[in-house]
């Protein structure tokens, strides 16, 4: 089997399920995942032949695909700002959204401040490992309360080569904590029951509930959570950031407010929608 035959058996075996594009995209990831070719490659040499085990291999690929586990699941990883990560079904696949938010916090810190930054729902270790990529004079934490996406966390910091301590609490129980923080940031569960006819089966059935869903009648409960934590814990003019749910925007803005952050500043994503915040503690 050469590469062309190979590409045309993803789109035959998956066009039910999936749009072209989305097609395309997983053909490219697994191949160069498994052979290391990049769409250049492909584009150059189509009629590449590949051996028995790779087809078994892209058949078993195609078969997950059709029950609709998500590609990143299948080959275990996936890039985001700029490195790679493990993942698994423990913890949420990194999204273009929370780049973003890792680009904002990164926009308002020097290279050589030296500050004490925590990511509360560290989750895969994306937005703490990322920080502390591009922020190597800062002190990074991490903290879940699920020790099996700690351990794939601690993995992604050991393959990108930076120190994080991880912490194993449930931040809703979180009552003493004796450190003070420059900067808490987190992406923590927003999306409301009400919303899951918005989420595709991929998401919906794979990837973990606990990280992703919070109750109708209470959706700011982490939010305001770690609002009450951040006054406690953050640094005098420290810095609190937060990805949030794009409907609830005015809602989560008027609760830091009433919990006396100032300078509470909304900012949409690149597909416009209300998706992070931040806020200051004690600014002037």
């Amino acid at each position: 089997m050469n590469l062309i035959t190979l590409k045309n058996n993803f789109k035959s075996r998956l066009f039910s399920t999936y749009s072209i594009e989305e097609i395309d995209s997983f053909f490219y990831i697994s191949l160069e995942y498994k052979l290391n070719i990049k769409r250049v490659e492909y584009a150059l040499n189509p009629n590449h032949t590949i051996s028995k085990e790779s087809q078994a291999y892209f058949k078993e690929v195609i078969e997950k695909l059709n029950t609709e586990i998500p590609i990143q699941y299948i080959i275990g990883e996936t890039d985001f700002y700029g490195l790679k990560f493990k993942v698994n079904k423990h913890v949420l696949i990194p999204r273009p959204e929370t780049e973003e938010l890792v680009d904002w916090v990164l926009n308002n810190i020097k290279d050589n401040d030296t500050l004490k930054i925590l990511d509360i729902g560290t989750g895969s270790g994306c937005i703490a490992i990322s920080l502390a990529k591009n922020l190597p004079k800062c002190k990074v934490f991490g903290l879940d309360i699920s020790k099996e996406a700690l351990k794939v966390a601690k993995k992604n910091a050991e393959l990108n080569n930076v120190n994080i301590e991880f912490l194993n609490e449930n931040i809703l129980q979180l009552n003493n904590f004796a450190q003070k923080f420059d900067i808490i940031v987190s992406n923590p569960p927003y999306v409301r029951e009400l919303e899951k006819h918005e989420i595709k089966n991929n998401v919906l059935n794979n990837e973990p509930h606990l990280a992703l869903f919070v109750k109708d009648n209470k959706p700011l409960i982490f939010y305001d959570t770690i609002g009450n934590f951040a006054n406690t814990n953050l640094a005098e003019n420290g810095l609190l950031y937060f990805e949030i749910n794009q409907y609830l925007g005015a809602e989560t803005k008027a609760l830091l407010s009433d919990k006396n952050f100032k300078n509470i500043e909304l900012k949409k994503d690149l597909n416009t929608n209300h998706r992070m915040i931040k806020a200051f503690k004690n600014a002037i």
